[in-house]
């Protein structure tokens, strides 16, 4: 039954339609995730924020991502791919929905943002890691990096389209109506997600045999009579996560790309409006305008990224990409007395970084779900997405501790040493640079069943 999708040269509509749906899931994921960076900027003055305040709120859902990240992923390895999922949106749209009602008052408010955001991330960390293994697990591995690579271009898209929204919607509609427009979306996607099946790889390891066909049968568009039909492994149990013990490099190489990836990147990107407007000078909505550009470099490098990991392997590209966002991160630093009011300087280094940072998310995430064995693939992958979500906690505290927690969020651009930020930020992509040297495997062209006889 494998070797026939494994001999497939072309996509049928069905997996065209899984992998659609799959990004579509992200799309509204990272929309909602990154649509606070920019909502921050039109609560922080009004309800007289400080930096302590304000990161709380950006990191909450980065507390609540690393949880549901480990917590999901366990489930999905024991329970299946697709329950899991449903579960994981629905936690996430009851969150969002929840966030129209946020209180005026600062003193709750904060609080109240703080909370649901926390709620967004724990579904959201587990949509994440749930989502990405499915869709390998219906896909030949001549095409899963460039696949898997593709569909975490939603990544960059929502935040394209959030900047889109803040800039030309939110002056009509507000922050608060922004929400309901994500609410009415997680609907759709709700819909979408109904008809997939289970995953057959999930299915096999589990000795539900004819289950597996019928996936297999639903991927390749043809009866399941017409597919031969093999004798019932032994059912197994899911793993544990101390099995994850057992694949050492696994383990060093997909813990610490993550927490290197994911400091790194969501510092940069959670403050990088605000840091539009302290250091250029802008409103909120210009910042938004600038972030459309922005973001589409780090579309572009997504896209660039996901070939890349077919064409010279995942861990040369994942050792390209973070190399190269720590560069542009020093450069950036060593100019950063120059930078305040140099306006094409700036947005084309964060350009730069962007193309190179978001780049590395076409690989470290399905590479991180690759280098595991079926048992515990949702299970190793939820665990380093997990761990790595440290860096949502630390990564955007990075800045205020470095300003000054009790700092006021919107000082005289010359109060604060951008330098250092910047460089704090390089010094995360350096470290999961670091792990693509030292542990990194090559899973370009190997198959799921080709991975789990050698792991």
């Amino acid at each position: 039954m494998f070797t026939m999708l494994e001999g497939q040269r072309r996509l049928t509509r069905n997996q065209k339609s899984l992998i659609a749906a799959g990004a579509f899931g992200l799309v509204l994921e990272f929309l909602d995730y990154f649509l606070i960076g920019f909502i921050l900027t039109f609560v922080s003055k009004p309800w007289g924020l400080t930096f302590g305040q304000s990161s709380v709120i950006l990191l909450s859902s980065g507390v609540g991502a690393m949880i549901g990240a480990a917590w999901f992923g366990r489930m999905a390895d024991r329970f299946g791919r697709r329950k899991i999922f449903m579960t994981t949106i629905t936690v996430f749209s009851l969150s969002m929905f929840a966030l129209i009602f946020t209180p005026e008052t600062p003193a709750v408010g904060w609080l109240y943002l703080s909370f649901f955001r926390f709620l967004i991330g724990f579904g959201a960390g587990g949509l994440y890691c749930v989502d990405l293994p499915l869709i390998q697990e219906f896909v030949p591995s001549r095409k899963r990096g460039l696949v898997t690579g593709l569909v975490t271009c939603a990544v960059p898209l929502g935040f394209l389209i959030g900047s889109a929204m803040v800039a030309f919607v939110a002056p009509a509609i507000g922050w608060r109506g922004l929400m309901a427009v994500c609410v009415g979306l997680s609907l759709g996607v709700l819909f979408m997600r109904r008809w997939v099946p289970e995953s057959p790889r999930w299915l096999m390891h589990n000795g539900r045999v004819a289950e597996a066909r019928a996936s297999i049968a639903w991927a390749l568009e043809v009866p399941p009579a017409s597919l031969p039909m093999t004798d019932a492994p032994p059912a197994q149990p899911a793993g544990k996560l101390k099995d994850l013990l057992q694949h050492p490099r696994a383990l060093l190489m997909s813990w610490t790309s993550n927490i290197g990836m994911q400091t790194g990147y969501y510092g940069l990107t959670l403050w990088a409006p605000s840091l539009l407007v302290l250091i250029l000078g802008v409103s909120p909505a210009q910042a938004a305008f600038y972030m459309i550009f922005i973001t589409m470099a780090a579309l572009a490098g997504r896209v660039s990224f996901s070939l890349l990991s077919e064409a010279i392997g995942r861990r040369a590209a994942g050792i390209l990409c973070t190399g190269g966002a720590a560069a542009v991160l020093l450069l950036a630093a060593f100019l950063a007395g120059s930078l305040q009011g140099a306006f094409l300087g700036l947005i084309a280094l964060m350009m730069l970084a962007f193309f190179f940072g978001e780049g590395g998310f076409a690989i470290v995430g399905p590479y991180s779900a690759e280098v595991w064995p079926t048992h515990l693939r949702a299970t190793g992958m939820g665990a380093a997405y997990g761990f790595g979500g440290i860096g949502k906690i630390i990564g955007p505290m990075g800045l205020a501790v470095i300003v000054g927690a009790s700092t006021s969020a919107s000082p005289a651009s010359g109060q604060i040493p951008f330098e250092n930020a910047f460089i704090y930020f390089a010094a995360w992509y350096a470290l999961a640079c670091l792990a693509y040297l030292l542990w990194g495997i090559e899973t370009r062209g190997r198959t799921m069943e080709a991975i789990d006889a050698k792991a």
